[in-house]
């Protein structure tokens, strides 16, 4: 086949940058990927070489057209880690180290700088995640960095520039870096003032989608691929991961059971609240109102690795420890027999926003076995999940009818019927488990004008490949068992500060 008929998402995530070539139905026809390491630098320090975003995506995007043939990429676009950031000299280099969405190094300067009128411009409630902070924290801890520096850079400005030589980004890209307005979709000049810079020193800012520049030679040369092919800005992954489950319209939202569980939902209007984070959304012009859970797939990951005992004789068949505690686990009833889960494994985020917060079983009794306490921890996730949506909703006025599942926990059945019988919802597992690179792949192609707009690529390249229906009798029970839930994080909400004071 000849042609400009294929397009390459790139998702240049926390440990690995992926290239993955797409057709215009949404299938994925190549793929390359190369990992890259983070450096816990000290206890909530994450930090990570920003050339490694280079090197790894340069080396993916050349294994990816190399088993299709670089003359048929018609656009490239970019996704990529939220919220992490570099500091670059006037070539471009990295004077520190990145510094990471993880890192939680600026509690003080969320304490102090974390105002209700900074909620407001940039939509995100106080907390340690968005850049703004950590770049209050360099101002005082490291102002060398700052005078230095001639480019603040997310990582898709990062790629944009060693792809094309442009400094540019897109406002749903930058948008997490907690700098942007989002009622006006550019930079805030008192945002920007307070850290010591200047829009030099920030990438120009582009609608989601739109066309940053054109492939060098260069780095054509090095990857297989034409000089001036395409390249566009996305949006971040959150909003990309969205854009690849299609929630481009009222009513449905995506629910991302990863490490950390994320869920989304599309809105055509500014709003903030400290129910959800908004953020700039994958269509331009739109949001994404963002839940996030700090636990997921990470707790049972815990759970696996430190309490449950599993030995070889307890596996049979090449069966997973996962695999057989969700079987023992479905043989329990809703509720695990009256045992509860709090999954703050790492604090909590929305509603809440306490960093203090941990995670907690409560309702332990000589019943309880290693199967009640999996199960719970699978309900615990789904419980919140409702807690997360009922606020969304009553903040928004907006009715949820239908959840589309992604991420490594959708690839438990139990889990996703849980899902749908607690929030009493349709559930519908995505198609392609690369949403996230999905939505950058549908950016591009729409860019490319292999689809008329952002909406009618979704529209043609997403699908879904399973669906769960509430059960009547188990949502029932869980609306019991919510009330129970939601009284924990209140009863527990002194206990953990006093633990954080106290125990330290």
């Amino acid at each position: 086949m000849s042609g400009k008929d294929l397009v390459i998402g790139i998702d240049c995530s926390t440990t690995a940058s992926k290239a993955v070539v797409w057709d215009r139905t949404g299938k994925a026809v190549a793929t390359g990927r190369r990992t890259y390491g983070l450096d816990h630098v000290r206890s909530g320090w994450v930090e990570q070489n920003a050339a490694d975003w280079w090197t790894a995506t340069a080396a993916a995007l050349a294994e990816a057209a190399a088993q299709v043939g670089g003359e048929r990429i018609a656009a490239i676009a970019i996704t990529h880690q939220r919220e992490t950031f570099a500091c670059l000299d006037a070539e471009g280099e990295a004077i520190r180290p990145g510094i990471t969405w993880m890192d939680i190094r600026a509690t003080a300067e969320v304490e102090a700088f974390g105002t209700g009128e900074v909620h407001r411009i940039t939509g995100k409630p106080p907390n340690p995640t968005p850049a703004w902070y950590k770049l209050l924290w360099l101002k005082k801890h490291e102002p060398e960095t700052l005078r230095k520096t001639a480019h603040v850079v997310d990582v898709a400005a990062y790629l944009v520039n060693k792809l094309t030589g442009v400094w540019a980004t897109s406002w749903a890209c930058a948008d997490p870096l907690g700098l942007v307005d989002l009622q006006r979709f550019d930079y805030d000049d008192g945002l920007l003032a307070s850290v010591g810079l200047t829009r030099a020193q920030v990438g120009r800012l582009l609608a989601p989608g739109e066309v940053a520049g054109g492939l060098s030679a260069a780095v054509a040369a090095a990857v297989g691929i034409p000089a001036g092919v395409p390249v566009v800005v996305g949006a971040g992954d959150g909003q990309s991961a969205g854009l690849g489950c299609n929630v481009t319209r009222p009513g449905r939202a995506y629910l991302n059971i990863g490490t950390g569980t994320v869920s989304g939902v599309y809105a055509d209007r500014y709003s903030h609240g400290t129910a959800y984070r908004t953020m700039g959304g994958p269509v331009p012009g739109t949001y994404i109102l963002e839940t996030f859970i700090g636990g997921g797939t990470q707790n049972v990951v815990w759970f696996v690795e430190q309490l449950a005992g599993l030995t070889a004789s307890d596996l049979k068949g090449g069966e997973t420890p996962e695999q057989h505690l969700e079987k023992l686990a479905a043989a329990i009833p809703a509720g695990s027999e009256k045992l509860l889960c709090l999954p703050y494994w790492t604090g909590a985020m929305t509603p809440y926003w306490d960093g203090h917060a941990r995670g907690a079983f409560v309702g332990l009794s000589g019943l309880h076995g290693k199967a009640h306490m999996y199960r719970a921890i699978l309900e615990a996730i789904a419980l919140e999940e409702k807690l997360l949506t009922d606020g969304v909703e009553a903040a928004t006025g907006q009715r949820l009818d239908e959840i589309v599942l992604l991420g490594g926990g959708s690839r438990s059945p139990l889990w996703c019927q849980i899902i749908a019988d607690v929030l009493g919802r349709t559930v519908k597992l995505a198609r392609e488990q690369e949403s996230t690179a999905l939505g950058a792949g549908i950016h591009a192609a729409a860019a490319a004008g292999l689809h008329g707009s952002v909406r009618e690529a979704a529209d043609a390249m997403t699908g879904v490949q399973k669906t769960y229906l509430p059960d009547a009798a188990a949502h029932a029970r869980y609306a019991t068992i919510f009330e129970a839930y939601r009284s924990i994080y209140p009863g527990l909400k002194e206990t953990f500060r006093l633990m954080t004071e106290k125990m330290s």
